[in-house]
């Protein structure tokens, strides 16, 4: 299980860095500062969340293996694809009812840190 998340999260980053030097770079004359601002906070939980990938890979290597671990890291890949998708989809488009499903993305993101916090408790 753990590799998985390594990978998973290492393309996350390289995904991450690449959106954001495209906001930085492609969409700054194109978008509004108030769509930029969207667009980058979907490019900085996403980078959070690529680095919590990586944590949950590498506990997941050095503990026993736990269901817990491992809904942490899907959680945190569908926060990932909601959370930000939504944002940079909402950014780009303008179609506001994306940000109806922001939240969705963001309880993936709280449930995956209980739950990673859970199996660290249990493996104490």
């Amino acid at each position: 299980m753990h590799k998985i998340f390594l990978f998973i999260g290492s393309i996350a980053m390289a995904l991450a860095v690449t959106l954001g030097a495209f906001g930085a770079h492609g969409l700054k004359k194109t978008l509004s500062e108030e769509m930029l601002t969207i667009f980058e906070t979907g490019v900085s939980y996403h980078f959070y969340h690529a680095i919590g990938l990586l944590i949950v890979g590498v506990a997941a290597r050095f503990l026993p293996a736990s269901s817990l671990l491992s809904w942490s890291g899907w959680l945190m890949v569908a926060g990932i694809l909601i959370f930000s998708g939504s944002l940079y989809l909402l950014s780009i488009s303008g179609i506001r009812w994306l940000g109806a499903v922001t939240p969705v993305g963001g309880l993936c993101f709280i449930a995956s840190w209980i739950l990673f916090a859970t199996a660290i408790w249990k493996s104490m």
